[in-house]
């Protein structure tokens, strides 16, 4: 069961490096459009500055959940490890449903609602006139790669194949 959890973490954080590269490119070439508009034009794309700011937020959260998977993140473990393991298996756990409850609740659910209700009001980017719930679909959709992620993460914990982050 595990080594198919490991499989099935692999392929996400995969398919969202994918994701993420093809972003991440996208908001170079962008910043460099709005460069040579403004310096070599004389003015500046109005929308650059605009797709520039969306993708960043995208690329900071979804990044945020991929470095979260691979336990990249910034971690304080330094007591930690001065415990018996039985309790850094504790904390482990303890700290697992933390971050999944704030996942849950913040990301998944408050990010449902504010992609929910900025959709119903019709609320749309002043450049681009693109609908806001759109781009703040990054919340839901990360929040739910960092449950998988937790998930897993518990699920290794308590299987004892890792102590700790």
């Amino acid at each position: 069961m595990l080594a198919g959890l490991v499989k099935i973490k692999e392929g996400l954080t995969k398919a969202l490096n994918a994701v993420l590269i093809v972003t991440v490119a996208l908001l170079v070439l962008d910043v460099c459009w709005g460069v040579f508009t403004r310096y070599v034009m004389g003015e500046q794309a109005g929308w650059t500055e605009e797709l520039a700011r969306f993708l960043l937020i995208w690329v900071a959260l979804l990044g945020g959940a991929v470095a979260f998977g691979t336990k990249g993140h910034l971690g304080v473990d330094y007591f930690v490890g001065k415990f018996h393991p039985e309790t850094q298996k504790l904390m482990a756990v303890v700290s697992n449903l933390i971050v999944l409850f704030f996942a849950a609740a913040i990301f998944v659910f408050g990010g449902s609602r504010v992609v929910a209700d900025t959709l119903t009001i019709g609320q749309v980017t002043p450049a681009l006139q693109w609908k806001m719930g759109y781009v703040y679909l990054a919340l839901p959709i990360s929040g739910i790669f960092m449950v998988i992620y937790t998930v897993e993460n518990l699920i290794e914990v308590l299987c004892g194949k890792a102590g700790g982050e």
